[in-house]
């Protein structure tokens, strides 16, 4: 996720370089092209630049407006999460109605549980190895859930399970056990609405027709201008598309909110500040250090 407000020229070059020396390119090959080869000279009309221009805007303002409801929506359920995983905690910890019949090892353990759900949620939606949540389990509990497809609905199942022993012991009330199976019931949403997002393809012929409409803007842009200012239909052929590649690269990154790259959801931002959350509130030692940003503070992972 970005923290800058502001971006430098490097930084802005930084995202699209690639497609700058592609412009480039074509745009110097389309006016080498017409000026030594091109036998047929084609008077395009500016009205059609400007309704395609127009219509291709519309297009891409859709398009972005689609990726960023993802992305949004995304934020928002990781939000929730750290709500819920400081209620689950503090709830754990002490709203026990009777605390002698409350094992607290059990107890403990429950509450750092949650963290490798938190974790192995993260490895899935990032689609990245990652055996991290593995030193919140036992060596029992890793190789049970590993048994099964989904790893941190799997967790939630032993949560699940050790919730009934604490209220079939008597370690918490009936009032209190509606309230933590509640929470589960949460993080199992969350689970479910962050696979959602994660699973559903973003239709694909957006991103392909919207690329293709842009580079057939681009070269009859420049088509138009050769003309009329010779070489420099190359830079400005250049900029048109730089105008419109950018602003749907935009887009692009944000369609795929838990990839691994910079515009995406912090996932292991958030994810070690659930576990600072944690081991403070249970008083323990040692506290991990935050994520740090990347790329002299531009981004945070």
């Amino acid at each position: 996720m970005l923290l800058k407000h502001s971006l430098s020229i490097r930084q802005v070059f930084a995202f699209t370089w690639k497609v700058d020396l592609m412009l480039l390119a074509c745009c110097s090959l389309l006016y080498f092209l017409d000026t030594h080869y091109f036998l047929l000279q084609l008077a395009i009309p500016a009205s059609i630049s400007t309704a395609l221009g127009t219509a291709l805007a519309f297009f891409i303002g859709f398009n972005n407006n689609q990726a960023y409801d993802r992305w949004w929506e995304a934020r928002k359920i990781w939000g929730a999460l750290v709500n819920d995983s400081r209620s689950w905690a503090r709830s754990l910890l002490y709203y026990q109605s009777n605390t002698e019949a409350a094992p607290q090892t059990m107890v403990r353990h429950m509450i750092y549980r949650h963290l490798a759900f938190v974790y192995a949620l993260k490895t899935v939606l990032r689609k990245r190895p990652d055996d991290y949540y593995t030193r919140y389990l036992t060596r029992e509990e890793i190789e049970q859930v590993q048994k099964e497809n989904n790893i941190p609905n799997a967790i939630l199942n032993l949560q699940a399970r050790d919730l009934q022993h604490l209220r079939n012991t008597g370690a918490i009330d009936g009032f209190t056990f509606m309230e933590l199976n509640q929470l589960l019931v949460k993080h199992c949403d969350e689970m479910g609405q962050s696979e959602r997002i994660r699973n559903t393809v973003f239709p694909p012929s957006y991103l392909y027709f919207t690329r293709m409409f842009i580079w057939f803007y681009v070269l009859m842009n420049t088509l138009l201008m050769i003309d009329t200012i010779g070489i420099w239909s190359i830079p400005f052929g250049w900029m048109f598309g730089f105008v419109f590649h950018a602003t749907h690269l935009n887009g692009t990154f944000l369609q795929d909110p838990f990839d691994f790259q910079p515009m995406a959801i912090p996932l292991d931002n958030i994810s070690r500040n659930i576990e600072i959350n944690t081991i403070q509130l249970l008083g323990d030692e040692p506290v991990p250090a935050p994520v740090q940003p990347r790329m002299d503070g531009l981004y945070i992972m």
